[in-house]
């Protein structure tokens, strides 16, 4: 399978989970949260190759999440705001032309409670890319190098899409291996500064949980601990199921996985494919790659604990 042809793919696959869920599958999986479903129609940012569908009437956006190829991305780069998930020193040694450092290193801290690496206030955050000029209608694409950013490029997604972005947002398949792989270039010049602007923030709030709607749930999630081997050892959540998350993704570019491996590869651990899940490690950032992959897939809706294992054992 070409590059060019596995973004399609991926574009006609979000479109139709996207339909489907306006349908039934979304409103069942909502009614598990108890929450409420909304959507609205959103302008073309960009070809129809790269975008996906938007739902009609509403003032709210499911997030358009997606897959694009470097080969497709290169024509039309400066059509998107482009945000490079990697480390800093990563980022310094050469990153995608106006590409925009965003590292998770960088926007995550300790909060009063003593859990490490959590996000800002969503006011914080969104305060952070409007002075990047970002809006929350830009489009997006952020790419990573899944072993050395620790799935960064997932988190960066995760975030966007709890703050309520509704731009399109794009995940480069492959990341910067890709890139490379087709000839591409990097630099290290900085990129131009961009005109600051508001950022409204829309929270999605069926994005995240807390711990305490973890250990007394209304429904039943499938909890997932994406760790690996000996941080499940050490210790887990009770009941999880464990699924390292280099799992979630193949090859020597740490491409997501498709959506039939991914159903086989949960199927293989006795997830059911119906119910809600929530994916953690020990701060929500591999485990929001995991969200990701889980959220290209035609599944009910996951959420990422993004206090992960530091927030339950502050908070027991």
């Amino acid at each position: 399978m070409t590059a060019g042809i596995r973004n399609c793919t991926s574009h006609d696959r979000r479109r139709n989970v996207a339909a489907a869920r306006a349908r039934s599958g979304l409103r069942t999986a909502l009614v598990i949260f108890g929450l409420v479903a909304l959507t609205s129609s959103g302008t073309p940012l960009v070809p129809p190759a790269n975008r996906a569908a938007h739902a009609e009437t509403a003032p709210r956006h499911e997030p358009d999440l997606g897959l694009i190829s470097a080969s497709t991305l290169a024509p039309v780069r400066e059509r998107w705001i482009v945000l490079d998930a990697r480390p800093g020193a990563a980022y310094r040694d050469g990153h995608l032309a106006g590409a925009l450092s965003f590292s998770w290193e960088d926007h995550t801290s300790t909060d009063p409670d003593g859990v490490r690496y959590q996000p800002g206030p969503p006011e914080s955050i969104a305060q952070t890319l409007g002075e990047l000029g970002i809006s929350a209608s830009s489009p997006i694409v952020v790419y990573g190098d899944a072993a050395e950013s620790w799935g960064g490029e997932g988190w960066t997604c995760w975030l966007l899409a709890w703050i309520g972005h509704e731009g399109p947002i794009r995940l480069i398949d492959g990341g910067i291996e890709a890139w490379q792989a087709a000839g591409l270039p990097l630099t290290t010049d900085p990129p131009a500064a961009r005109p600051p602007v508001d950022y409204a923030v829309s929270l999605r709030p069926e994005l995240d949980i807390d711990t305490n709607n973890l250990r007394h749930p209304s429904q039943p999630f499938t909890v997932i601990d994406t760790r690996s081997n000996a941080e499940w050892m050490a210790g887990r959540i009770p009941g999880a199921v464990h699924i390292p998350w280099d799992r979630f993704s193949t090859g020597a570019d740490h491409r997501p996985l498709e959506p039939a491996a991914l159903h086989e590869l949960l199927a293989e651990h006795g997830v059911p494919l119906d119910r809600p899940v929530v994916y953690y490690c020990t701060g929500g950032i591999r485990s929001a790659y995991c969200w990701l992959v889980h959220q290209l897939s035609d599944l009910p809706d996951a959420r990422n604990y993004e206090g992960g294992i530091e927030a339950w054992d502050k908070l027991q």
